[in-house]
């Protein structure tokens, strides 16, 4: 089973984002998209997670098999899809503790109620892993908080609500090697052969810590080059002026 996307095409504001990208993400694998600024990497995400900004003008998405595009922002969480923002969001008046907790409730059964002390000890235990004080229960979400801090917290909800398929986008931006060490052991302590991962970023250094097993060259809204992870180390090398000439094979 897969996230597959075919012939994807979209658009904000009239104006053409995608262009026909079609990528499969099966379960098991870690899939990393590289690509220069403008080339569409974060309105791919955002497509997949269902930003009303955002028009399909033209393709198909599924997961595992179900039409992912028919499906409401909620439903496509519910349904396993997780998406780690670049930016994550301030959310006031809502503590971590409670936030986290309202979610994994709306994903259990109808009438089931979430358990008090094993959702803290599971939630505190998932904290210490990543180095997150336990004192930010009791913060509202991301209020406050360091780049590095919202984007531990962003890899803390996505363990806790254990999804199918975990979309980063661009989660390494703005933190230090250190950061940068704890969030990668994260991701790579939930690698599985029934979850996906689609791991999008700039910069090689990222893959140095979560090994992708492909890699994607993101260029005007087409998959222009796939590889293993040496393709990752070409782009760090040469740049993306290179991407100029494979677009221009694509087209």
């Amino acid at each position: 089973m897969s996230l597959v996307v075919k012939d994807l095409h979209a658009a904000i504001d009239g104006t053409e984002i995608l262009k026909g990208l079609s990528l499969e993400v099966p379960k098991g694998e870690v899939h990393a998209i590289m690509g220069p600024n403008g080339s569409g990497k974060s309105t791919l995400s955002k497509v997949l997670a269902g930003h009303d900004d955002y028009e399909v003008t033209g393709g198909s998405v599924t997961m595992d098999g179900a039409d992912l595009l028919e499906l409401e922002i909620d439903e496509r969480s519910r349904a396993g899809l997780f998406l780690a923002f670049q930016y994550p969001a301030e959310v006031p008046g809502v503590t971590m503790a409670n936030f986290i907790r309202a979610a994994r409730q709306a994903r259990m059964p109808e009438g089931e109620e979430l358990e008090a002390v094993s959702y803290y000890k599971d939630l505190y235990a998932k904290m210490d892993q990543l180095g997150i004080d336990r004192k930010f229960t009791a913060r509202a979400v991301n209020e406050g908080f360091s780049g590095g801090e919202k984007k531990r917290n962003e890899v803390l909800q996505m363990m806790m609500l254990d999804p199918v398929y975990g979309i980063m986008d661009e989660t390494d931006s703005g933190l230090d090697i250190d950061a940068l060490k704890v969030v990668a052991d994260g991701v790579n302590s939930m690698r599985s052969p029934g979850r996906g991962f689609l791991v999008i970023t700039h910069y090689q250094r990222l893959l140095d810590y979560i090994e992708p097993d492909h890699v994607h060259v993101l260029a005007d809204g087409q998959i222009v080059r796939s590889g293993g992870k040496d393709l990752a180390l070409e782009l760090e090398a040469r740049g993306y002026d290179f991407l100029k000439e494979e677009v221009v094979v694509a087209g």
